[in-house]
């Protein structure tokens, strides 16, 4: 960035002071936590549906993802191979007060989710002032692409990765005398973990984005570092998933087809701004 992010004001223009510079940032903080808090409340009003048909719905056997995988087992001709006879998942709750905890979980996480797209605009506002015109002029758009890209994530995880994570727990046991069964915190846990995480890591084609036009990737290094990205991507798939092969190569895969994406997206960005000079042996 060519101005420092402390040192205009956005509405004149004039300089701003570190101490004016926290003030901006607070009053940013205050209205995405009140945007959060709107959102958690609306989803705690209506925690039956949130509760009973989203968190819940990976455990349930008629969920959209087990509808539309038997419904393809039997237009493919395979029979009932996709389809899923039964969830054997049991929860528990084993302290007085989890239930009454995780409702609030669940409202904040939902509120969150819900208000993205506000609280990223709120983020950008602070950071806009220190863009300069040109560089202004190759962000637009980015509240789009970066709430589109999140919601693509988190409904990639919801939809694929939770549902096959809930189902290989569900089952998995060492032996026909061991019943599962687990707690409900642990169970909204997993859930959440999986689908932040996914909303987050959906973000690498943006990101990569903006590096390229500020001339900090090129496309010539993300190709020469390919095989320690899928390295990467492989630890990240192991940390955001269970420890099952099924469901890491579900990330992974996607994941993948992201970094060749942004690739493609660097080569793009560097043919136009050319720019492409910067060789990966700079950073070697």
């Amino acid at each position: 960035m060519a101005k420092s992010l402390f040192n205009r004001n956005s509405a004149s223009g004039a300089e701003m002071s570190f101490i004016d510079h926290l003030e901006a940032l607070r009053w940013h903080i205050f209205r995405s936590l009140l945007a959060v808090l709107i959102g958690a409340v609306v989803v705690f009003v209506y925690m039956d549906f949130f509760f009973g048909t989203i968190v819940m719905g990976p455990a349930n056997r008629t969920f959209i993802t087990y509808r539309v995988l038997c419904g393809a087992s039997h237009r493919l001709g395979l029979g009932d191979a996709l389809c899923l006879s039964d969830i054997n998942l049991k929860l528990i709750s084993t302290e007085m007060s989890s239930q009454f905890m995780m409702s609030f979980t669940i409202a904040f996480v939902g509120g969150f989710i819900i208000a993205f797209p506000f609280v990223f605009w709120e983020f950008w506002k602070f950071v806009k002032p220190a863009l300069t015109d040109k560089e202004l002029g190759k962000t637009r758009g980015v509240i789009f692409w970066v709430s589109m890209l999140f919601f693509s994530g988190v409904s990639f995880g919801y939809f694929l990765i939770a549902p096959y994570t809930v189902n290989f727990f569900a089952a998995y046991t060492l032996s026909p005398l061991i019943q599962n069964t687990f707690t409900v915190s642990d169970y909204i846990d997993n859930i959440v973990s999986l689908v932040l995480g996914t909303g987050i890591v959906f973000q690498l084609p943006l990101v990569v984005f903006f590096l390229a036009k500020v001339g900090i990737l090129s496309a010539s290094f993300l190709r020469k570092y390919r095989k320690f990205a899928v390295v990467i991507i492989l630890v990240l798939a192991a940390v955001i998933t269970p420890p099952d092969i099924v469901s890491q190569l579900i990330v992974t895969v996607p994941l993948w087809l992201l970094y060749e994406i942004s690739i493609s997206i660097a080569a793009r960005v560097n043919k136009e701004d050319g720019n492409d000079n910067l060789s990966s042996e700079e950073w070697s």
